[in-house]
């Protein structure tokens, strides 16, 4: 009987320590913090993958924007492109702006980066194109003085619906916070296929809209054929900007929520699902 009991508390430890482990967040680091690879370069006017003044790089760990080879930006906006796409998820990157804009950069582009969301994939962006048809999360550095917020939302050839009405304005603020000089900031952005994205700063929501879609201008240079206004956006890619300012980002992670949230996901019935506002917890069926 002894043994017995010896038994069934070693398989209720061997349980919780199993139910522990899947209740554990797995976030994905997209950056190994060595090196770009399992990233794609498109600089506008260039090939794909010419990254040209070696704009992005590593440095000191961390992923950085450079324009310390270019005499003038001459609109050369810049994307890097992480190459999986992904549905229904949270993408987190921590980003700080530092030094000063080359020569050419717009006024409109200081302190200015952006984590694009739901994007097309980096090989069928044109030579000359701009930004990638997708849903922008604007990451904007406070100037020194007055508001200035970030994780706001920009629609390069997209438009969402926001309080029930389909919204066609460019940019849309969030309510977050001014964030001045070079601190670092933690920008999360939460993904639910063609449904909802909510913008956080800092773990603080500041932003949420429903039904992101192809349709409206603010992007040249594209593919006609891949610009189908009204279509739903339910996936993309990830990437992030190079508009002009130095940028660095010392995280970029992916939290997955295809297996919890998406119903034609393999494996889907295994799971059942937890949600407490923003995030999907999941753990397998008894």
């Amino acid at each position: 009987m002894k043994q017995f009991f010896l038994l069934l508390l070693s398989l209720t430890s061997l349980a919780a320590t199993a139910q522990k482990k899947t209740d554990k967040e797995e976030w994905q680091q997209l950056f190994n913090g060595k090196n770009l690879d399992g990233w794609d370069v498109k600089i506008r006017g260039y090939d794909l993958n010419d990254n040209f003044g070696n704009t992005f790089r590593v440095e000191n760990g961390n992923m950085v924007v450079r324009y310390d080879q270019y005499d003038d930006f001459k609109v050369r906006y810049g994307h890097i492109f992480y190459k999986e796409n992904f549905s229904y998820y949270r993408v987190a990157v921590e980003y700080r702006f530092v030094g000063e804009q080359p020569k050419g950069g717009e006024g409109w582009a200081e302190r200015n980066n952006g984590i694009m969301v739901h994007g097309q994939p980096a090989a069928t962006m044109g030579k000359d194109q701009d930004f990638p048809i997708s849903i922008e999360v604007q990451l904007l550095g406070g100037l020194g003085k007055g508001e200035r917020t970030t994780c706001n939302l920009c629609t390069p050839g997209t438009h969402v619906v926001l309080n029930g009405k389909l919204d066609t304005r460019h940019c849309i603020n969030s309510t977050s916070k001014t964030y001045h000089g070079d601190q670092w900031v933690r920008a999360e952005v939460l993904v639910l296929g063609d449904s909802l994205i909510r913008h956080f700063v800092n773990g603080e929501q500041v932003l949420e809209y429903q039904q992101p879609q192809i349709g409206g201008g603010v992007v040249s240079g594209h593919n006609p054929a891949l610009k189908q206004d009204g279509k739903l956006l339910s996936e993309g890619s990830i990437s992030l900007q190079s508009e002009s300012h130095p940028t660095e980002f010392r995280k970029i992670e992916v939290l997955n929520l295809k297996g919890c949230m998406d119903p034609k996901a393999e494996n889907f019935k295994s799971y059942y699902v937890k949600a407490d506002n923003s995030l999907c917890t999941y753990k397998k069926k008894k």
